[in-house]
């Protein structure tokens, strides 16, 4: 075993230090986490389907329209997308995950809903010019960002979203950042959830209390004493900090909203915060 190497990874590093891996293009690991998204009995990569309805509801609440055209951005399986096309609205779905988005394509078809899915990194699509009457970004997918591909979002946001469009998210608050910091833990498994030949995990997170982020951390060691570390940096925001943010691209009336969702698997309802903002005219 590398020790040495497991030393240097173990070390605090530097903020916004890649990792040597990537979860999402793995074609094993990513049809684990679709397994995940599909499951009705946790939320740790879909919310369950009661707490996806209400939000849907809830979002669609916030527009009060018909026949409206919807970006869902980082839309995985298509679980939100389905209920909108149901609901008669017209639904872009992208999401980063081959697996997911071939999925809720199949899904779509065999249910004959009308949506249009694209696999990209929603940080470079390219999308018509004001074409979405409201752009959603659920599931604290706003957090992982790094700043600069959170710009790169925004202005996406921006160009794509109607004047006058609704933008709503979801991201974790800083109320509690400190309890979102996980102890070291490890597991040794013949297959499991990061892959199919035996492996061991070690994974622990680091607090980055000035930048209010905490990085989540696994480092997965194959039989050939191969090393993989996936590393997973998280953003914590209080309302000033989204604030700041959605008004330096001018957004306005701009709104927040506590206790949308019941807790979840590693977060209180308390823990979420919804935002709304409109496109500035």
């Amino acid at each position: 075993m590398k020790i040495n190497e497991l030393v240097r990874y173990s070390e605090k590093p530097d903020i916004y230090e890649l990792g040597n891996a990537i979860m999402w293009t793995d074609p094993y690991i990513s049809n684990q986490l679709l397994q995940v998204h599909l499951s009705e009995h946790t939320d740790l990569a879909s919310r369950k389907p009661d707490t996806i309805k209400k939000t849907v509801d809830w979002i669609l609440f916030q527009t009060n329209k018909e026949n409206l055209k919807i970006l869902d951005l980082g839309c995985g399986p298509g679980l939100y997308s389905e209920l909108l096309a149901q609901k008669g609205h017209r639904v872009t779905g992208v999401d980063f995950s081959e697996n997911s988005i071939n999925y809720a394509k199949q899904q779509a078809k065999e249910k004959n809903l009308d949506i249009r899915y694209i696999n990209e990194d929603y940080t470079k699509l390219e999308l018509p010019k004001n074409s979405f009457d409201l752009v959603m970004l659920v599931f604290t997918d706003f957090g992982p960002l790094l700043p600069e591909a959170r710009e790169q979002l925004l202005q996406v946001i921006k160009r794509v979203l109607k004047p006058g469009g609704v933008f709503v998210l979801d991201v974790l608050n800083d109320n509690n950042i400190e309890s979102m910091v996980s102890p070291k833990s490890w597991e040794a498994n013949e297959q499991g959830f990061w892959s199919n030949k035996p492996y061991l995990t070690l994974s622990e997170s680091f607090l980055y209390e000035d930048e209010k982020v905490v990085l989540y951390q696994h480092m997965v060691l194959d039989e050939k004493e191969n090393t993989k570390v996936y590393r997973f940096w998280t953003h914590f925001f209080s309302n000033s900090d989204l604030r700041d943010i959605l008004e330096k691209f001018d957004f306005n009336d701009i709104a927040f909203h506590q206790n949308i969702i019941p807790s979840g698997d590693g977060y209180n309802s308390n823990d979420v915060t919804f935002c709304t903002t409109i496109n500035k005219k």
